[in-house]
């Protein structure tokens, strides 16, 4: 599945944010624009291998143009995709 993310600018005194709207609470962030969308893989990965082991659903990503609709609060963040393995994530937890 590909998930859209958002990432926080950085800078000298603050490190690169990334977030998922449709992963509510899973982010992480990283020095580099290319760290923090690595850091972001994995967080991905963990948070929804921890979704599948609770027994929960594996929720479906948005379309991107709907995310930066409804969050006009990150117009000036950059958006990206992550691309996440469910059936590698949920047969770990087999």
């Amino acid at each position: 599945m590909r998930y859209t993310i958002a990432i926080e600018p950085g800078g000298e005194n603050h490190a690169f944010g990334v977030i998922v709207p449709d992963l509510p609470g899973c982010y992480s962030a990283g020095d580099t624009l290319e760290e923090a969308h690595s850091n972001y893989q994995e967080s991905a990965e963990l948070w929804l291998e921890a979704v599948l082991v609770d027994g929960g659903s594996v929720p479906q990503p948005s379309a991107p143009e709907t995310l930066r609709r409804e969050h006009p609060e990150w117009a000036d963040w950059t958006w990206s995709t992550v691309e996440v393995d469910v059936p590698k994530i949920a047969g770990r937890g087999a």
